[in-house]
């Protein structure tokens, strides 16, 4: 950064200058715990009095040490190379009609609050209402550093169980509904498309979005024929706008889809395969006849449902990154 010509290049110059605030980041935190780690010594020298009050501070002072430590682990498991992006997150309703899409809008409720805790930013992309009540499907990108590291194992089928609030007769209904997480496209990370290969539509917008959102063809609709990916926005009032986002979760399905099938190349390489599909539900959140939700491949689990779906994810999404360590 110091070299005469630093600035000749800008967009270079702000890739260098992120690196360099992504490795001070990755470093800083180390230091810190080398340091307190010293004052920990100095302070079991001191205690060798049996001093109570020195004593309990260095209890204190493990207990921080030892939650940084457990941060930091976490983030070594997020070493992939698309895990420090943004991510895209797309929820769908499954068979059952209302019921499903109600179950859609409480999972959109439970990753918006986890958002907003994390202090993410969160952008509606495309919003379909159900035609009872509820959302049938919707697509949010959620910005912010590491976000598709963290939300990667949300990908599959979620799975409700409860007492309908649309039943009469007050039965316990199963809810299914499949969550997709795809890592925002970033300017190292090059696709190429093909523009004969797209079909691009545009439509009148049908969600959400302010008294003048469907009052022009803005919606647009592209449609990548070799692969047969669909990808639509809605959500600006700008053709323009809406083709540019949905161009960007296009490059973001085609680059998942490339790495799941180096995937299935390797984990085929190591007799391995983890399937997820329509009907293999990842997580079950039963609210009756008990309160409990569970992971069913890191057998995480908790009896307080409601914490959940407020948006408090971070036993689950952290147990995915260790059992998926485990894996390899």
């Amino acid at each position: 950064m110091s070299q005469s010509g630093f600035w000749d290049s800008p967009d270079q110059a702000n890739r260098t200058i992120q690196s360099l605030k992504d490795i001070k980041r990755k470093i800083e935190p180390f230091r810190k715990l080398e340091l307190d780690l010293k004052n920990i010594e100095e302070l079991i020298q001191l205690s060798q009095a049996e001093d109570a009050d020195i004593l309990g501070q260095i209890n204190s002072e493990l207990a921080g040490i030892e939650e940084n430590l457990n941060k930091l682990e976490i983030e070594l498991l997020l070493s992939g190379r698309e895990d420090h992006t943004s991510a895209f997150l797309s929820i769908h309703a499954g068979a059952g009609g209302t019921e499903s899409c109600d179950w859609v809008s409480m999972l959109f409720r439970m990753y918006t609050r986890w958002a907003e805790s994390n202090g993410f930013g969160l952008q509606v992309i495309d919003f379909l209402p159900g035609e009872e009540a509820g959302v049938k499907s919707v697509t949010m990108l959620i910005k912010g550093d590491y976000v598709y590291g963290q939300l990667q194992g949300e990908n599959g089928v979620h799975r409700l169980v409860r007492i309908s609030p649309f039943d009469a007769n007050k039965r316990r209904h199963t809810s299914f509904a499949s969550v997709e997480v795809l890592p925002e496209i970033v300017q190292e990370i090059k696709i190429e498309i093909n523009e004969a290969d797209l079909r691009i539509d545009v439509y009148r917008s049908s969600g959400a979005g302010g008294q003048h959102v469907n009052t022009t063809d803005s919606a647009v609709r592209i449609t990548h024929l070799s692969t047969g990916i669909v990808v639509q926005c809605q959500n600006e009032r700008s053709q323009i706008k809406n083709r540019v986002m949905a161009m960007k979760m296009l490059k973001s399905k085609l680059y998942e889809l490339k790495l799941e099938k180096r995937r299935q190349e390797e984990e085929k390489q190591n007799q391995t395969k983890r399937k997820i599909e329509w009907g293999s539900q990842i997580r079950s959140y039963v609210m009756h006849p008990y309160s409990m939700v569970k992971d069913h491949r890191t057998g995480v689990e908790t009896g307080n449902v409601t914490a959940v779906m407020d948006g408090r994810l971070d036993a689950f999404l952290e147990g995915y990154l260790r059992w998926q360590r485990g894996k390899i």
